[in-house]
């Protein structure tokens, strides 16, 4: 039997225009026109980084292009193009004078990381989505934890974000307790912790009333003997505890939680001791500065967020647990679609995320590239920066004219201190204007029912002029006629 002769395929119009070349890389020859294109967008980025000085750290104005895609797909030189003007109304962490918030200048070894974990584009839901990313993660998250003080069996797993962090700590410390499904379970915290905690408690199904905030002393930190009148009454009550939240690093001041004396009473009482650690806790990766947030190794779960002051770029937010296990058994839910992990379980049963991109590159290698001395001296030039900037303050402070608020870590924020709140709220807004007038960008938090101006000093770009013209303004805001 002669076979029958095949029919071409009938292509309408616009199945033809499908199968033009598409734009991803080739699998079977270097790609020329990627190359190009990512040249010249590092071109762009690095000539944007490197003008940061010619732009203020808060653009005045902010463009954007067509967001739609358009019927045809455009080429690098409009996509290159668009993006510029993206770029250029975007807020300048690269400037000496941005000293607003807790985004300092990328590393550039992290910026690399990045780019490939994009290239590469795994997944870390599972190890065979990720063979050697899953066991970098692995193996960087048990260096972190165990440099921290959390044991030779620690480890954790990465987050998008603290807020993230946060709440899977919760969850895995409700799971240790068994508490899962009991209304009355309380989280305790002070007066500062971060808010990230009402929508953990929120997400976790808790009324609101089940987040107990207790009052702070004069540095803003808990205190241990109140903390242990609170255990005690709850204990009497028939109360249970989810977990103790200690914070390492408050928004605003900095503030520290006495952490040894915390860990002691939470094991006295059976309580799971969490410590947001997302500002300070790289810190305790440093011999010289470690012991400003003493005792972080005795914690339960330690939440820490790298991209706050080493300059990894975001999100770098970690979660270390003493006995990293609970993250499985409070998260595990089974891949029954995936092969079975060579080492442990898949990253998808360790943590709230599922898919999930390999942001560890961009972490270990931003470490790689500081090394422990890098680390120590990017910390050591923060708390230098907090230390000068508060020297050139210091006498505003002593003559009772500015209210000064820290702790050991790198944020300042301050107040004049016989004004109201009203007049705080005027002045907070006419001195930080008058700061941007000088390429300088503080924060206005409002901070015990007034406005403070805060100053995050972890730009390492920020030198000693820079300091000296904000003390300069902020002083002459002080002035009689000044103030409005």
């Amino acid at each position: 039997m002669v076979a029958p002769t095949a029919l071409p395929l009938a292509v309408t119009p616009h199945q033809e225009r499908a199968l033009d070349p598409l734009p991803f890389a080739s699998p079977g020859v270097f790609d020329a026109d990627l190359e190009a294109f990512l040249a010249d967008a590092s071109q762009q980025l690095c000539r944007w980084l490197g003008s940061a000085v010619s732009r203020p750290p808060l653009p005045g104005l902010s463009l954007l292009p067509a967001v739609e895609p358009e019927t045809s797909g455009l080429g690098a030189e409009r996509l290159l193009a668009d993006l510029h003007l993206v770029m250029e109304g975007a807020y300048n962490p690269n400037h000496p004078g941005a000293l607003a918030h807790l985004d300092p200048p990328p590393l550039s070894a992290s910026l690399v990381g990045d780019l490939i974990c994009a290239g590469l584009n795994n997944n870390l839901l599972a190890e065979e989505l990720s063979p050697s990313l899953s066991r970098l993660e692995r193996s960087l998250c048990g260096w972190l934890a165990r440099r921290l003080g959390l044991g030779e069996r620690s480890g954790g797993v990465p987050a998008s974000g603290g807020s993230l962090s946060n709440l899977m700590a919760l969850v895995a410390a409700r799971e240790s307790r068994g508490l899962r499904g009991v209304p009355e379970a309380v989280v305790l915290c002070g007066l500062d912790s971060h808010t990230s905690l009402e929508k953990a408690a929120m997400v976790m199904g808790l009324p609101a009333a089940a987040l107990h905030r207790l009052p702070l002393d004069g540095d803003g930190r808990l205190e241990p003997a109140l903390v242990a009148e609170y255990l005690e009454s709850l204990s009497a009550a028939g109360v249970p505890v989810i977990a103790l939240v200690a914070t390492a690093g408050t928004t605003v001041r900095g503030a520290v939680d006495p952490l040894v004396e915390l860990a002691s009473l939470c094991r006295r009482h059976g309580v799971w001791l969490h410590v947001d650690a997302a500002i300070g806790g790289v810190l305790g990766l440093s011999e010289r500065h470690r012991q400003r947030v003493d005792g972080l190794g005795q914690a339960d779960s330690i939440t820490i967020n790298p991209q706050k002051l080493l300059g990894i770029t975001k999100t770098s937010s970690l979660l270390l647990l003493a006995d990293p296990s609970a993250l499985e058994r409070s998260f595990a839910t089974g891949l029954p679609y995936m092969e079975l992990s060579r080492e442990g379980g898949h990253g998808g049963e360790c943590g709230l995320q599922g898919s999930r991109s390999a942001e560890i590159l961009k972490l270990w290698l931003g470490l790689r590239q500081l090394g422990l001395n890098g680390i120590e001296a990017v910390i050591e030039g923060a708390i230098q920066r907090r230390r000068s900037l508060q020297h050139l303050l210091h006498g505003a402070q002593d003559a009772c004219e500015l209210t000064l608020l820290s702790g050991p870590l790198h944020l300042l924020a301050f107040r004049p201190s016989q004004l109201d709140a009203a007049g705080c709220e005027q002045w907070s807004q006419h001195c930080r204007q008058r700061l941007l007038e000088h390429d300088l960008m503080l924060s206005r938090p409002r901070y015990q029912g007034k406005h403070h101006l805060k100053a995050v000093l972890g730009n390492p770009h920020t030198q000693g002029e820079h300091l000296q013209r904000l003390a300069a303004v902020v002083l002459q805001s002080l002035r009689p006629g000044e103030l409005i």
